[in-house]
């Protein structure tokens, strides 16, 4: 049986008594942006217009695909995530595979990724097209297969099921001399609603304007996040000392899993404390008491930062950045890496 893939009009799939959502946190490869609220609080905030892509094999969902669609003058280019919305990855997710054979799940999983690019072939026709694919979307070959240039990428994931004691040993000296030498007494870390999220990303967008890299992120746009996912699952730290703000960290909760996900700047004054150890300690730990099992430390890209990063013995995982496009539209591709 063939699978035909189609544009969804609603978190509710067609037919089934099913949704959008479910199909997503059912599966390994789900993330909290694959979700439908999340996307369409990325299309409002991006020029970019949304395609929830869906498969079925008959009834039975087989898989999803968010495609966002952008337009400039004559070009149109196709993204899933978006660049600019600090979205880490997003592409393909299969559903309903994992007692599947082999055989039987490389047929699905192939014959899912070229109806998905039958569909957009037809509505879109870009000129450029760029994934990132989630975690767990191991199998790319559909994508070489159709002519995409597929780069492997890494990011950390940080074991949280031993508990706190296992995982503070399994640090460096440096990370546990932070952690267990600092007094508890000498910074306070909290958790925050507006006006810590005003302060956080202030924090983090002062350093693009510093020329220190990273991205802008609206305001409006990481507020809208939170209400549709709520206030337990995108988490707002803010970290003090003498009574004054210093850091601060956005940390996504979901699944199993732990996201550190925008955050930590360089403090802005001197202090004496390794306050950007002890913020990532506390997510760390609220993430054991919520019963998560892994913490990911988003990005194992760039070498500066992976040195300070795997002190906390974290382990890399692969991910896949994919492309198709013509050599003139190079300059999309630069900028995604850039901004993305």
């Amino acid at each position: 049986m063939t699978i035909e893939v189609e544009r969804a009009d609603s978190k509710r799939l067609d037919g089934l008594d099913g949704t959008w959502d479910g199909q997503v946190d059912g599966s390994p490869m789900g993330t909290l942006f694959h979700r439908w609220d999340a996307l369409r609080v990325i299309e409002d905030h991006s020029d970019a217009t949304l395609h929830p892509l869906v498969g079925f094999k008959g009834q039975e969902p087989v898989g999803v695909f968010p495609v966002f669609e952008l337009r400039k003058g004559p070009v149109t280019t196709a993204f899933s995530p978006p660049p600019g919305m600090g979205v880490p990855s997003l592409g393909p997710v299969l559903v309903n595979y994992r007692k599947l054979k082999q055989r039987r799940f490389e047929k699905r999983n192939n014959r899912f990724v070229e109806a998905s690019f039958d569909w957009i072939e037809a509505h879109l026709d870009p000129n450029y097209f760029h994934v990132v694919s989630p975690k767990g979307y191991d199998d790319v070959r559909p994508f070489q297969w159709n002519d995409f240039d597929v780069s492997p990428r890494y990011t950390y994931d940080i074991d949280l099921s031993a508990g706190e004691e296992a995982l503070i040993r399994s640090m460096t000296r440096d990370a546990r001399k932070s952690i267990r030498n600092t007094p508890e007494e000498s910074y306070t870390i909290e958790r925050r609603g507006d006006a810590g999220l005003e302060y956080v990303l202030g924090r983090i967008n002062a350093r693009y304007d510093d020329g220190d890299g990273g991205l802008v992120l609206d305001e409006g746009y990481v507020a809208d996040l939170r209400d549709v996912l709520g206030p337990d699952t995108l988490l707002v730290y803010v970290a003090e000392v003498d009574d004054r703000p210093v850091s601060g960290r956005l940390t996504l909760h979901g699944g199993d899993r732990v996201t550190l996900w925008q955050g930590s700047p360089k403090p802005d004054v001197d202090v004496d404390v390794p306050i950007n150890d002890v913020l990532n300690w506390r997510s760390m730990v609220d993430g054991i008491a919520a019963g998560r099992s892994t913490c990911n430390f988003v990005g194992a890209n760039t070498r500066h930062l992976c040195r300070y990063k795997s002190k906390y013995n974290p382990t890399a995982v692969q991910y896949f950045e994919i492309e198709r496009g013509t050599r003139a539209m190079n300059v999309v591709s630069d900028l995604y890496r850039r901004f993305g």
